[in-house]
C-alpha cells in the first residue's frame, strides 16, 4: 500500500499517474518533484501549442500559461488537436484550459487571453521558468526571442510552414539566440504563412511534441538540450538535418557587447507598415444596409473562397498572387473594401492597390472570420446556424 506521507512529497495519485516516470532513472521521484514546481509558457496554443500543452500536462508540468487572444476557427481543426466543432467561436486559451485540466487535474492553467506585446511581454514571461514559443510571426518570435534573452529564460522555439518543421533552444546559459541565427528578418511578404502556403496537420504534432521534450528536458535538467543546434525535420522525406548554430560575440541582443537592451517595436523592426485604413464589420453591415456600394474584393485562397465567401454581398474573387497583374480591373471611382481570413494579407492588399494609385481603398478589420462572427452576434437566435 503506498504510503500517504511519502517522503517525495508526491500524493499517491501522483504516484499511481507519473508511475512510469518514477521508474525511469532519469526522472524518478525527484524529477517528478521538479516537473510538478516548473512553470512554462506557452506563446500561443494554436498548431504548435496544442501537442505542446497537452503532453506538458500529462508529464505534470504544475504550472502552465497559455498566451493566446484567438478564438477558435474551422480552419483551425485540420492540426490543433486541443479543439473540437462544438468549440467554434470559443477564446483559445478557455478551451484549451478545460482540455488541460480533463487530461490531468493536477495542472494549473494559467490563461492570458492577450496579444503578446512590448509592453506586457516582461511582465508576462516573468512569471515562469521558460518559454514554448509557437506564435506564426516575426514579430512575436523575435519579441519572445528578446524577453527571454533580458530575463534569462530558455526559449524553446519552434516553426512550420508546409512539410517542414523547426526546432531549437534559444536563450540557454553561453548559448546562442534567435538573433544568433536570423539577425535580421525577411522582407515583409517574402516568406507565406500557413494560410497561404499551408501546412500538413500532422507536422505541428511532431514539431510541437519535439518542443515539449525539449522543455521536459531543460526542467529535469537530462539529456543534451538543443541548445546551439538547430533540428529540421523534412516531412516528405521523412529525413531530419541539424544545423550548427554557434553563439555570436556580436549579436545586438545575447552578444558580447548587447546593443538591444530593452524591448522594441517589433512590427517596425520587422518591416511591417503603420495600419491602413479600415472599415470593421459591424460598420460595414450599416454601410451596405444604407445604400453604400463598396466593391468587396475577397484577396484569399481558392479552398477559403470555396469555404465560405461574401459572393451575395457582391464580392469578388482576387487571390493575393493574382493582385498585381488584374489592378486595372480595379474602378479608380469607386470605394473598395478588401478582405481576407483574419485582416494581415487584407492589409498588403491595400498598400498595394493604394501604391497602384487606387485611393479608395480600405481593409475589413478582423477579415472574414470577423465577419462570420459579426453576423452570428446580430442574428435572431434561431437563424444563427444559416448564417
Amino acid at each position: 500500500m503506498i504510503d500517504s506521507d511519502d517522503r517525495s512529497g508526491l500524493s499517491p495519485p501522483e504516484l499511481r499517474r507519473y508511475a512510469r516516470h518514477l521508474v525511469l532513472p532519469d526522472v524518478g521521484r525527484a524529477g517528478q518533484r521538479a516537473l510538478r514546481d516548473a512553470r512554462v509558457l506557452l506563446v500561443g496554443a494554436g498548431g504548435l501549442g496544442s501537442p505542446a500543452a497537452l503532453y506538458l500536462a500529462a508529464a505534470g508540468v504544475g504550472t502552465l500559461g497559455l498566451v493566446d487572444d484567438d478564438y477558435v476557427d474551422e480552419t483551425n481543426l485540420q492540426r490543433q488537436v486541443l479543439y473540437g466543432d462544438a468549440d467554434l467561436g470559443r477564446p483559445k486559451v478557455e478551451v484549451a484550459a478545460e482540455r488541460i485540466a480533463a487530461t490531468n487535474p493536477h495542472v494549473v492553467v494559467r490563461q492570458h487571453p492577450v496579444r503578446l506585446g512590448t509592453d506586457n511581454a516582461l511582465a508576462i514571461l516573468g512569471d515562469y521558468d521558460l518559454v514554448l514559443d509557437g506564435s506564426d510571426n516575426f514579430p512575436t518570435r523575435y519579441l519572445v526571442n528578446d524577453a527571454c534573452v533580458l530575463l534569462g529564460k530558455p526559449n524553446v522555439y519552434g516553426a512550420i510552414l508546409r512539410w517542414e518543421g523547426q526546432v531549437s533552444v534559444f536563450g540557454a546559459p553561453a548559448g546562442p539566440c534567435y538573433r544568433c541565427l536570423f539577425r535580421e528578418p525577411p522582407p515583409p511578404g517574402m516568406v507565406p504563412n500557413c494560410a497561404e502556403a499551408g501546412v500538413l496537420g500532422v507536422l505541428p504534432g511532431v514539431v510541437g511534441s519535439l518542443q515539449a521534450l525539449e522543455a521536459i528536458k531543460l526542467v529535469l535538467g537530462r539529456g543534451d538540450a538543443l541548445v546551439g543546434r538547430l533540428v529540421i525535420f523534412e516531412a516528405l522525406e521523412s529525413r531530419w538535418r541539424e544545423v550548427t548554430i554557434p553563439r555570436s560575440p556580436a549579436c545586438p541582443v545575447c552578444g558580447d557587447h548587447p546593443t538591444v537592451t530593452e524591448l522594441v517595436d517589433y512590427e517596425d523592426f520587422c518591416g511591417i507598415p503603420a495600419a491602413v485604413a479600415a472599415v470593421g464589420p459591424e460598420a460595414l453591415v450599416v454601410e451596405l444596409a444604407g445604400g453604400g456600394s463598396p466593391l468587396l474584393v475577397d484577396v484569399r485562397e481558392q479552398h477559403e473562397w470555396d469555404g465560405g465567401n461574401l459572393e451575395g454581398q457582391g464580392a469578388v474573387h482576387v487571390p493575393m498572387g493574382q493582385l498585381e497583374e488584374r489592378i486595372r480591373e480595379f474602378p479608380d471611382d469607386r470605394d473598395i473594401v478588401v478582405y481576407c481570413q483574419v485582416g494581415a494579407r487584407g492589409q498588403r492588399a491595400v498598400r498595394a492597390l493604394r501604391a497602384a494609385g487606387l485611393h479608395r481603398v480600405r481593409n475589413l478589420e478582423g477579415g472574414y472570420r470577423a465577419w462570420i462572427a459579426q453576423m452570428a452576434a446580430s442574428a435572431p437566435r434561431d437563424t444563427i446556424g444559416e448564417v
